[in-house]
């Protein structure tokens, strides 16, 4: 089974380490796993111009070609982003809305899919929850199963305090707990359900 997760970060530093950390433990246990940056990536906003509706392609060409290919052979995504505003990165809010060309080619392209959410913010209660949502959301959307790690303080997924540092995120015992929690789960549902 293949899992594919997507970097939002425009750094690659934190979010890119823990998202890193994730697909390493995954491809250990016998994962096939990819991940999409979004660091120095060419990726427009979607003009909601409906050229996908009658030509079943985005009118758009950059590298989300690449992130339509992934969602479409993958078993699993991964949504990982930093906290910006108190959401999702704008990274991730494009990749979002480009989906929506995927599904003018066939609305249940997605459907069935495993989805699981790492959030990175500068505090430890820095928006975490919020971009989880949006995340769960775009999951539920598009008829992605969205797992979670348990009532037990992974509610929504994986939730991490950087303190905007890269060597903090490393001694964030309490992110890394939420993250195998979730993993956990994950992993236990794309062996159930796919």
């Amino acid at each position: 089974m293949k899992v594919f997760g997507i970097c939002a970060s425009p750094r690659n530093n934190t979010t890119y380490h823990v998202l890193n950390y994730a697909l390493e433990k995954l491809n250990h246990d016998g994962f096939e796993t990819e991940m999409f940056t979004c660091h120095g990536k060419d990726l427009k906003p979607c003009m909601h111009c409906d050229y996908c509706l009658e030509n079943k392609k985005c009118i758009i060409n950059d590298d989300m070609a690449e992130v339509y290919h992934n969602l479409l052979s993958s078993d699993g995504i991964i949504l990982a982003s930093p906290v910006q505003s108190g959401s999702i990165s704008s990274n991730l809010s494009v990749i979002m809305d480009r989906t929506r060309a995927l599904e003018a080619v066939d609305y249940n392209i997605l459907r069935g899919k495993i989805g699981m959410s790492i959030v990175v913010g500068g505090d430890r209660i820095g928006g975490q929850d919020f971009a989880h949502l949006s995340n769960i959301s775009y999951f539920m959307i598009h008829g992605i199963i969205p797992v979670s790690g348990g009532p037990f303080g992974s509610n929504l997924g994986a939730s991490f305090w950087s303190n905007d540092s890269l060597e903090d995120i490393k001694k964030d015992s309490y992110g890394f707990d939420s993250l195998n929690r979730t993993l956990f789960e994950f992993e236990n549902f794309l062996n159930k359900y796919i």
